[in-house]
């Protein structure tokens, strides 16, 4: 009785992957081909889904193996020649990778993002900034949700001596004629970009225009864990411009950043799962000590919550001044 209970699941799970390959081949021919390409690729699929189906009902585990088997060669072959790209007509916010020029602790950020939003339209300013490595005096991660608090868009801003904040945020890269897909970031319809920023601009743009929920959580670490971490992202931005990725809704997405976290504080391979769930994020931070000690996870997100703050000047000073006034020094 037992080995058939087993024998029925393993052909349930069988079953089961070779859907979800199935589905999944269907999704990137929909995005990828178009004419006679595409209806000669689903004609295909609809007959790699008949043979599953007769696999099913003959009770034939091996060779619905088989079936998943294939049609994950075949995505990886196929996949293998649709290399990502940076060269594309991508929509104005997304045209610029963040990148860094390196000399000692004299860090040059190219390509930081300083727009000025108004609702959906936007005034596009792209600056340079010089930092120094050495004066990183605060490290923040921002939280973004919209409707669902489970999920998470996350960023990391980064404080110096001299004033200046500049946030990282890891983002899709769509064209200007794209709109952002889930299915899509399974089946490398987007690229992905490392977005520098200013934080009136990439911050206030979620609280003010997009009207998400976001919170800032600063982070209690030491100096030489804020140099690694800010290094880490700087060298992920030379990366992806030297050699693009491809976005994907569930490895390379937002998420980025706490894994980037983690792996930078001594936590090389995180499996807690409010890294993937990163509306919850927070709470891995707390559990590990990387948050204010002396205070709740309560009260420190009630302290992280921000408001809206209406127009501020494009040189962001007195904006990041005014998200941190629940965190007095």
């Amino acid at each position: 009785m037992m080995r058939k209970a087993l024998g029925g699941l393993g052909l349930a799970v069988a079953a089961l992957a070779a859907a979800l390959t199935l589905g999944w081949l269907w999704l990137a021919v929909g995005v990828h081909l178009t004419g006679a390409g595409r209806i000669a690729a689903e004609v295909g699929i609809g007959f790699a889904a008949l043979v599953a189906l007769s696999f099913l009902w003959r009770g034939s585990l091996v060779r619905l193996g088989a079936v998943t088997l294939v049609g994950v060669i075949v995505a990886q072959v196929w996949f293998a020649f649709v290399p990502a790209s940076n060269d594309r007509v991508w929509a104005p916010e997304l045209a610029h990778n963040v990148t860094a020029d390196i000399t000692g602790s004299t860090v040059v950020l190219h390509n930081i993002r300083n727009f000025v939003w108004a609702d959906d339209s936007f005034t596009p300013a792209w600056e340079s900034r010089v930092v120094d490595d050495d004066q990183i005096t605060s490290v923040d991660l921002v939280t973004a949700t919209w409707g669902n608090p489970w999920v998470a868009h996350t960023m990391i801003s980064f404080g110096f001596a001299d004033g200046q904040h500049v946030a990282f945020s890891a983002e899709i890269r769509r064209t200007k004629d794209e709109e952002f897909s889930v299915f899509g970031g399974l089946v490398r319809q987007f690229e992905l970009v490392l977005i520098g920023a200013d934080e009136r601009d990439v911050i206030q743009m979620r609280t003010d225009s997009r009207d998400e929920l976001a919170s800032l959580f600063p982070l209690t670490l030491q100096p030489a864990q804020r140099k690694a971490l800010f290094l880490s992202f700087v060298q992920f931005g030379n990366a992806l411009a030297a050699q693009p990725q491809w976005y994907n809704t569930l490895t390379d997405n937002s998420t980025t950043v706490p894994f980037r976290i983690a792996r930078a504080l001594g936590d090389p391979l995180p499996l807690d799962w409010r890294i993937i769930l990163s509306g919850r994020v927070q709470g891995y931070l707390y559990d590990r000590g990387w948050l204010r000690p002396d205070l709740s996870l309560a009260e420190i997100e009630t302290r992280a919550r921000l408001p809206e703050f209406g127009p501020m000047s494009p040189g962001g000073a007195a904006y990041s001044r005014a998200i941190r006034a629940a965190w007095p020094d």
